[in-house]
């Protein structure tokens, strides 16, 4: 279906596949007792985050305090969970406000930013819960050893203002157990001192479907499975019919047989490779390769390319994260039906 009514180039979100996609993994959570924390960064829209709880989440994950400010507007959503470093007055002021409209919590990899968390809560009427990130091998960011993991633990605990609330990782792919003995050591540790981790909190969509081979974990955080990419399929973790968000796009030039010019540039499709060869899947022709991208341009090219100027092709993108952030808005479909447009609430929202 290609959706003569909707002007292109457009994101189109299915929600009867996204929906599939939440239930499927939250009973995988379910089945094997991991609480389930879905990262919005992925769709930004509220009524996407409230289907996720509705289906059995304990709350969301957000990167940045404005993300959060959009995803809490319409209520819902009561539980909080902000994976960055907070730095600079400004966001500690709003982060001390949205502490008091959400149960909320964060993280932190060092003593600076622990201290500022410190002196924005120290007159609060309940202290902050706060996870020490942990670089388990993913090389970003974190506390590099499971005994600087207690040390910073243990001075979180003793600033005002503030709780140690666990720990919290961002996992390298397919090194599970390494994951596991690192998270294990640091909670022992973390005991030894005389500390409760009543979280460790692990996740990330590629390793979705081990995500119950890291037992010290009591959470798993996940954001793409709800939309799932070109990426993903490529891993094996989904099919192409598991695809929620696609582009559509029109052709507008056939300067060759082998080319087609279509209306989505690298400003809608994103310049992400992620390792692949194109920039996304032309759904229906798997002979189609989208060779090139400028800004208001992509390039389809294939043996034969077969396509006329108006046909409509749709894309699904290597990375469905970057895409739902280019635009205002997003198409929501059920199959062939157009429910209608929906903005993307916390687009932009990188503060």
């Amino acid at each position: 279906m290609t959706f003569p009514e909707i002007d292109t180039p457009a994101v189109l979100v299915d929600l009867d596949i996204a929906e599939a996609n939440i239930d499927r993994f939250q009973a995988h959570c379910d089945c094997h007792g991991l609480r389930l924390r879905p990262h919005i960064k992925t769709h930004k829209l509220p009524r996407l985050a409230q289907r996720q709880i509705a289906a059995g989440a304990i709350g969301i994950t957000c990167q940045k305090i404005s993300e959060a400010e959009a995803m809490i507007a319409e209520g819902g959503v009561e539980d909080v969970l902000l994976t960055y470093n907070i730095l600079g007055a400004e966001k500690l002021a709003r982060l001390r406000k949205l502490a008091d409209r959400v149960r909320l919590s964060v993280v932190c990899d060092n003593a600076q930013v622990a201290e500022g968390l410190s002196a924005a809560f120290c007159d609060a009427d309940a202290p902050l819960p706060v996870l020490v990130e942990c670089d388990t091998g993913a090389g970003r960011c974190g506390v590099q050893t499971p005994e600087a993991a207690a040390e910073l633990a243990a001075a979180i605990a003793d600033l005002p203002g503030l709780r140690f609330g666990g720990l919290m990782t961002y996992p390298p792919v397919g090194r599970e157990a390494e994951v596991q003995d690192w998270l294990t050591r640091a909670r022992t540790l973390c005991e030894a001192r005389g500390l409760t981790v009543e979280v460790v909190s692990n996740g990330g969509t590629p390793g979705m479907w081990q995500a119950q081979e890291v037992p010290a974990a009591t959470e798993y955080r996940i954001g793409t499975y709800i939309y799932n990419d070109r990426s993903l399929q490529a891993r094996g973790l989904c099919d192409w019919a598991d695809c929620a968000l696609a582009v559509l796009a029109t052709v507008v030039s056939v300067p060759a047989p082998d080319r087609a010019i279509i209306d989505a540039g690298s400003k809608v499709l994103t310049s992400d490779l992620l390792g692949l060869e194109g920039f996304g899947h032309v759904l229906g022709r798997p002979d189609i390769t989208v060779a090139a991208l400028s800004e208001e341009h992509g390039t389809l090219s294939a043996a034969t390319i077969g396509l006329a100027v108006g046909d409509r092709v749709r894309i699904v993108p290597n990375h469905a994260c970057v895409v739902t952030n280019m635009l205002d808005r997003v198409e929501l479909v059920r199959g062939e039906h157009h429910e209608g447009p929906a903005p993307v609430a916390a687009r932009g929202q990188v503060w």
